[in-house]
Parts: C-alpha cells; sequence; structure tokens
C-alpha cells in the first residue's frame, strides 16, 4: 500500500499488513534515521498498536510527523479494508 504524506518533509510511506500486523514500512524521504527507526519499530506489530503509540507525535510546529502519518496510513488502511 501506498500513503501519500500530508505536513511533513517524506514524500510517501509505503506499507505491508498481514493479518492485522505490519510487515513491512518504508517512509520515503524525512530524516533518515527516525524514519528507518519508525519503520523496524512498526514491523511486526498490530495495526492498531502501532496507531495507539504514533498517532499524534507532532514534529516541531507542523502538528503531525512522519509517525503520525503512518497512523494516520493504517487508520485509513483499516477504514477502507
Amino acid at each position: 500500500m501506498t500513503y501519500k504524506t500530508k505536513g511533513v518533509c517524506s514524500s510517501e510511506i509505503r506499507y505491508e499488513i498481514e493479518n492485522d500486523i505490519v510487515t513491512k514500512v518504508e517512509i520515503i524521504g524525512g530524516c533518515a534515521g527516525n524514519t528507518v527507526g519508525v519503520a523496524r519499530l512498526a514491523e511486526g506489530m498490530p495495526v492498531d498498536e502501532v496507531i495507539k503509540r504514533l498517532e499524534g507525535i507532532p514534529c516541531g510546529f507542523k502538528g503531525t510527523s512522519c509517525p503520525d502519518q503512518l497512523a494516520k496510513a493504517l487508520k485509513e488502511y483499516k477504514e477502507n479494508y
């Protein structure tokens, strides 16, 4: 799946889910160390747990962040599948 991010440095998030478990995350753009770290932490976790942990995290004064955008992507996934 691909999610176009909004309001952050990254441009999109690519992810895969199997049996309600996040199996792969790739954040395109953004702060490389942070985005790779967030991706690796999310992989192997249930979708709801990732949303719970990452939703609402801001980046500076942006009001959102790459982790928050991942939560939004997963919420959108849940609404559609």
